[in-house]
């Protein structure tokens, strides 16, 4: 089973194909793992393991094959640093990113952190927080999340836990980065939006209207439209792949 530590941490990830690397940030919301991706109607790994050097992870303490300190302060600095080391342990530079639910929070807080380490990304439904969903993502969320930890060992409290979830969620909008951050990035992105409670339409609308460099996708689930889609998003990767893998590689 592949993994790497740090900071007390140890991190399950997998790898397919060879080219230049895409990171995927799975959806699952706090239980983001790999296996979140062949539930839905678009598999990043399946779809672009031909071309591009795909690698999934789980994130610490989501599912049974990721752990670590639960951090309570600046969680959202911690995955991002979760994610950024793993980079480097797999010798990578720059990549690609696709993120689906919460990776979409996960993508716009590496491009904050490491702008010079994304060549571009794909948000696929961010989650976000608007009048349409107030309470989503609140203590009814987390708490049976960090109590099923605890019942399976974990050394943290219910009020670590507590702590950790409002410093996640309370900040609102897409949680990880504010709507000024989001006017300065350059990054280029492909959006395709969101449409129910967890992901809502309006918080994609607004992103889109936020970010300078961003092309959108309003519908892309229903199966008639996935090879469509597919393709669009497999041109958008190729487009914005850099000449020479000599570029993903870190020295």
């Amino acid at each position: 089973m592949p993994t790497f530590t740090r900071g007390g941490a140890t991190i399950y990830y997998e790898e397919y194909g060879s080219g230049f690397p895409i990171l995927l940030l799975a959806p699952g919301g706090l239980n983001s793992t790999v296996d979140f991706w062949g539930r839905m109607p678009l598999n990043p790994i399946a779809a672009f393991q031909d071309e591009f050097r795909v690698i999934g992870m789980d994130q610490r303490n989501a599912g049974d094959r990721s752990t670590g300190p639960l951090p309570t302060t600046d969680p959202w600095q911690t995955y991002a640093d979760d994610q950024l080391g793993l980079l480097d342990h797999l010798g990578i530079d720059q990549a690609l990113l696709i993120g689906c639910c919460i990776g979409g929070s996960f993508i716009f807080k590496l491009v904050e952190q490491a702008p010079q380490r994304v060549v571009a990304a794909i948000p696929m439904q961010p989650i976000g927080h608007d009048e349409t969903n107030d309470g989503v993502f609140g203590p009814a969320m987390w708490t049976p999340w960090g109590q099923n930890l605890i019942d399976k060992g974990a050394s943290f409290s219910l009020a670590d836990v507590d702590a950790f979830g409002h410093a996640m969620f309370d900040p609102g909008f897409v949680f990880s980065v504010s709507r000024d951050f989001l006017r300065t990035v350059q990054t280029p992105m492909l959006l395709l939006h969101g449409d129910d409670r967890a992901h809502p339409r309006g918080v994609s609308i607004e992103v889109a209207s936020l970010l300078p460099n961003v092309e959108e996708i309003e519908h892309w689930k229903e199966a008639e439209l996935v090879p469509d889609v597919r393709e669009r998003m497999r041109q958008f990767l190729k487009s914005h792949t850099p000449a020479t893998l000599g570029a993903a590689r870190r020295a």
